[in-house]
């Protein structure tokens, strides 16, 4: 029968596998907190902006003097933006590399331990399935011998009957 402990090769396996998944996850946390990063650099950004517009149109000696004050920031915004989206596709970009990196590295020894448990497993069914043929041959010889014993003894009763 099965054990219910776990196998090395399982074991080394689930090793592998954790390594794997945690590193992906540090992976996978680094690049978040520096899309965090930089979004907060241009929420900052916007807000100081707007802040320093909103400064101007206040300070602003007519209506054509404001509009013009919150016209200069429109370029200056979308500048911002398209930066804003650089500098993401790039840190999407780094991310992806590191990812492939990190699978590349660990993926090998993956499969290895992967085939490894697999082989395990192939092996030990076959034991316990011959195993279980054994038994099972033992207990039809041991029906077989019983059935010739009993009808031995029946022709022995009827002949001295």
């Amino acid at each position: 029968m099965f054990t219910n402990s776990i196998s090395p090769a399982l074991q080394a396996h689930l090793d592998v596998q954790l390594t794997f998944v945690t590193e992906l996850s540090r992976k996978m946390f680094d690049t978040a907190m520096r899309v965090n990063e930089l979004n907060m650099r241009l929420a900052q950004d916007m807000l100081e902006e707007m802040a320093s517009t909103n400064h101007r149109i206040l300070a602003a000696r007519g209506g054509s003097e404001a509009m013009s004050a919150a016209a200069g920031q429109v370029q200056p915004r979308a500048d911002k933006l398209r930066h804003y989206q650089q500098q993401l596709s790039h840190l999407m970009a780094d991310a992806n590399v590191e990812m492939n990196r990190t699978a590349e590295a660990h993926l090998p020894e993956a499969s290895r331990t992967a085939i490894a448990f697999a082989d395990e497993l192939v092996r030990k069914t076959a034991e316990e399935t011959e195993k279980a043929t054994q038994r099972q041959r033992d207990m039809m010889d041991k029906m077989h011998a019983g059935a010739h014993s009993d009808g031995a003894s029946r022709q022995e009763h009827a002949q001295a009957h």
